[in-house]
């Protein structure tokens, strides 16, 4: 959030010490209703092991990783078939330290008709950040769509309107990118002002 790099210190002032360690591939039997769920995808959808790079169980909740340009035909298939009507959205996700698959796009998927949920998750280099747009199957995704786009720079090709939700048209950057500046602004209350953030803090 404010520029750290690896520890995943979020005050600017490496008050924070976290290791990250990334789940991998999970074995069979997953447990509970997630072999259902990935022995139905891989029934209706054939191309599933060429679409599907892993399958993360993790914290009690399965990942699906998935090509980007395999997304909308798995989101298809899980809309029509295995019937997750409902995506909650879309979140950004930035890891620079991944070279190649720096941006993430993360989806929740739920389905009312079988209380299930499952989430998406899409990887693509910083050098070409571009992912297929769901809004033609989950047409709620439209304005998440556009923030992911505004605050991690993610483009979605194939949305409607793809244009900055949050920031400025002619806005420099991306905000919520973790090697975005550290800083801010100046605001101004009643003709005083407030420095940015880098000036008003200090832990000494």
């Amino acid at each position: 959030m404010f520029g750290a790099k690896g520890t995943g210190d979020t005050s600017g002032y490496s008050g924070l010490v976290a290791k990250v360690a990334t789940a991998g591939s999970s074995e069979r039997p997953y447990g509970g209703y997630f072999d259902e769920v990935t022995d139905n995808l891989e029934r209706a959808y054939p191309e599933f092991s060429d679409a599907i790079e892993r399958v993360v169980i993790d914290r009690g909740e399965l990942t699906l990783h998935i090509k980007a340009e395999k997304l909308v035909e798995v989101a298809f298939v899980l809309r029509d078939v295995l019937k997750f009507e409902m995506c909650m959205g879309v979140n950004g996700v930035h890891y620079p330290e991944q070279t190649g698959r720096e941006l993430h796009a993360v989806y929740l998927l739920l389905s009312m008709t079988k209380n299930q949920r499952i989430r998406l998750e899409v990887s693509v280099a910083d050098s070409h950040p571009h992912i297929p747009s769901v809004v033609e199957v989950w047409a709620g995704n439209n304005w998440h769509e556009r923030e992911v786009f505004d605050m991690f720079g993610i483009i979605f090709d194939g949305h409607p309107g793809l244009t900055r939700i949050l920031m400025p048209d002619d806005w420099k950057g991306h905000p919520q990118r973790k090697d975005y500046a550290l800083g801010g602004i100046p605001v101004e209350y009643k003709g005083a002002t407030t420095p940015p953030p880098s000036e008003r803090r200090s832990y000494k």
